[in-house]
């Protein structure tokens, strides 16, 4: 089992949240790291000063991914089968396999996903 972060987690992450970072962290400590990628990294980094300094000190151990050729493609007929339109929540929604938790403040929207995928996936609201 992995956990996956969207948006959400994030910047719970940069807000302190205790838990998320608490999380992420035994992630780390117990050999698995988080898993993302850099479309999220876009829509919540702001330069990592002041009060990203908590996001700037965990991206490190987080596994970012590109949203290459292939996971684009695959995002956009995930997106064609579902009828969404939010690339970045059809490309987290791709990492995640089989028994992964999708940390996010939009579970409607990638329950809806994650359902046209077929990922059987525990999505966490942040």
């Amino acid at each position: 089992m992995s956990i996956v972060l969207d948006a959400g987690a994030l910047v719970a992450v940069e807000r302190g949240d205790r838990e998320m970072i608490a999380l992420i962290k035994l992630e780390r400590r117990e050999g698995r790291a988080p898993l993302t990628h850099g479309g999220v990294i876009a829509q919540v980094w702001r330069g990592g000063h002041g009060r990203q300094a908590n996001l700037a000190r965990l991206l490190p151990g987080v596994d970012v991914r590109a949203i290459d050729d292939g996971l684009g493609r695959q995002a956009g007929v995930l997106l064609g089968i579902s009828g969404g339109v939010d690339v970045i929540d059809a490309a987290v929604t791709l990492l995640a396999h089989d028994g992964d938790d999708i940390f996010t403040s939009d579970p409607a929207d990638l329950k809806e996903l994650a359902q046209a995928a077929g990922r059987h996936v525990e999505l966490i609201a942040v």
